[in-house]
């Protein structure tokens, strides 16, 4: 399907081009109409490569190289969802949803669950059911500029809508776990959109985990994020995937006036990831916190870059990032903070703090401040090191294992990170899923045993 004098998006364009039958017959019309504007986005154009403004040290060029299988006619994929679905944060109360590969399948009787008025669906079935909902919001802030956003745009056929209507509070969190599973290797197109409205709150945790059953994965991820005036939002995505899943996550989200955003992105194991946050605080008293946390070791690869606009006033926005690097596992974090003209009284704090455990482990950070008004309070900061030599020494001189003092110093060290989550019950479960990291454990919800049922299980 591929070959060296084609780039990876132009082979994807083609691909587009011999399926879109197939691909608009298995969507809905509010998706197939923005693909035609996304289609002329990516004429004479390629995806970022090593060394480009943003990309110094990931290609995602080269992750989507890969001869990936796309699932364009919708066939049915069987999964041992509940004979293997072993999520790492079990036991917690929360309204559950599931997309397998690229297709969302509540659990059952979601809908009875939910407040009134609260949508947590399909988002092709949405678009279908109420695109006067949809369509307003799909695509307005994921701008098909973006060269990853509009292919994504151009061949996603489903994903997931949330909606929670004007002074509704959500009380029970909504929990989506994104699972891949394929006989053959798969690229899968998710497609996100999460709607708050006026007064509103909800919280979403997001899991992605894979089912090893030794396929190449690539996950190509858009999620846009409207906050209305007064709204709340508290987004948590977790990443305990396989060494031969790669995904690019892009989070797009607008707030307006009075809006609380959190977006906590936690890597705990993968393959190769790229994690980018855009998040436009356009409206006036906005508090925004965007923290992540990233565990590699083997060769993973973990980046995360953010870029965070300020133009309304009275603002405050918070940047937290943490690395632990093992073995030769490498990391990169660029982030931006950008207070436009007339952005007054913003408060914009920015830090990234990284771990190398082993002499081999590299780190690559690049922190940005752009101010063009001067009523501001902004700072940005990085550090890269070590284990602290003293306290492991004193740690040893009572008694402690230097295996067991190291991985003591590392979970300290991703407390700060840990303790901004909200969420009833992750917290202290979080905690638990980075010792098991440290320790050399994986929990995460794979283990495919090869004996798959269907999913309607989840009905």
């Amino acid at each position: 399907m591929k070959t060296d004098i084609m780039n990876s998006l132009e082979q994807y364009i083609d691909i587009y081009r011999e399926n879109s039958e197939a691909i608009d017959a298995h969507s809905a019309p509010v998706m197939n109409a923005a693909r035609p504007r996304a289609l002329a986005s990516l004429e004479g154009r390629r995806l970022p490569v090593l060394g480009d403004e943003g990309y110094e040290k990931t290609s995602v060029d080269d992750m989507m190289a890969a001869d990936y299988g796309l699932n364009f006619n919708r066939v049915g994929i069987p999964v041992n969802v509940a004979a293997s679905f072993r999520c790492g944060v079990p036991n917690m109360s929360t309204l559950l949803g599931v997309v397998v590969n690229d297709e969302f399948h509540p659990s059952k009787n979601l809908d009875e669950k939910l407040p009134d008025g609260v949508l947590y669906m399909s988002l092709k079935k949405a678009a279908e059911l109420y695109p006067e909902l949809v369509a307003p919001y799909y695509g307005r802030i994921a701008s098909t500029d973006n060269v990853p956003v509009a292919l994504n745009t151009l061949l996603a056929q489903d994903g997931v809508f949330v909606y929670v209507p004007a002074g509704v509070k959500v009380e029970k969190p909504l929990q989506l776990v994104n699972i891949f599973s394929s006989p053959t290797p798969l690229m899968a197109v998710r497609r996100m959109l999460v709607v708050v409205g006026d007064s509103a709150s909800v919280q979403l945790l997001g899991c992605d985990h894979t089912q090893d059953c030794g396929q190449n994965y690539l996950a190509l991820q858009v999620t846009e994020i409207v906050l209305g005036r007064d709204s709340r939002l508290d987004y948590y995505d977790l990443e305990e995937s396989s060494e031969n899943t790669a995904r690019h996550s892009q989070i797009f989200a607008s707030q307006d006036s009075g809006s609380s955003l959190l977006v906590n992105g936690m890597t705990l194991t993968c393959g190769t990831t790229r994690n980018d946050y855009f998040i436009d605080i356009t409206g006036d008293g906005c508090d925004t916190l965007l923290t992540g946390m990233a565990i590699g070791s083997g060769r993973q690869h973990i980046d995360n870059s953010s870029v965070v606009v300020h133009t309304g006033t009275h603002c405050h926005s918070r940047q937290l990032f943490k690395y632990v690097l093992d073995n030769e596992s490498t990391g990169a974090f660029e982030g931006c903070i950008r207070v436009d003209e007339g952005a007054c009284f913003t408060e914009a704090y920015q830090s990234d703090r990284n771990l190398l455990a082993s002499s081999a482990a590299r780190m690559h950070t690049k922190p940005q401040l752009l101010i063009y008004c001067d009523d501001v309070k902004c700072s940005h900061g990085a550090t890269t090191g070590q284990l602290d030599q003293d306290a492991l020494f004193y740690m040893r001189s009572r008694g402690i294992s230097e295996k067991t003092a190291r991985t003591m110093l590392m979970e300290a060290f991703m407390a700060e990170v840990i303790d901004t989550v909200r969420m009833d019950g992750l917290r202290e479960r979080l905690r638990m899923l980075v010792e098991k990291r440290f320790h050399g454990q994986s929990s995460f919800c794979g283990d495919c045993s090869g004996a798959c049922i269907d999913t309607t299980s989840l009905q």
